[in-house]
């Protein structure tokens, strides 16, 4: 018997809508233990490098009501084509089939 994909559902997990994403758009965010349960916890959004890092936990780890509060859709539609490549590809294709995010990567 074969498991099931730990893709499988992720598409209803994603918002609806980028303005359903309300995150910050500066200073530091501290995430919660369900989120970073280990190494950083702390992220200054003005660091590029961390901004990505916590997209990615977030994004992975995380459940549709933490998208909402720490995801923030300016930051994620212009940090995306980078993002992107760091996700797997259930990920990626999950919010891009949802949130349109795929017409944002510059050919």
């Amino acid at each position: 018997m074969a498991l099931p994909s730990i893709y499988e559902g992720l598409e209803e997990k994603v918002p609806d809508s980028l303005d359903d994403l309300h995150g910050p758009a500066e200073g530091v965010v501290a995430l919660p233990m369900h989120l970073a349960w280990s190494g950083l916890t702390e992220f200054d959004l003005s660091n590029f490098k961390l901004r990505l890092s916590m997209y990615k936990i977030v994004i992975t780890a995380g459940r549709r009501a933490d998208y909402e509060a720490y995801l923030n859709a300016d930051h994620l539609v212009t940090d995306w084509p980078l993002l992107r490549k760091g996700l797997g590809r259930g990920y990626r294709q999950a919010w891009e089939k949802k949130l349109a995010l795929a017409r944002e990567i510059p050919a």
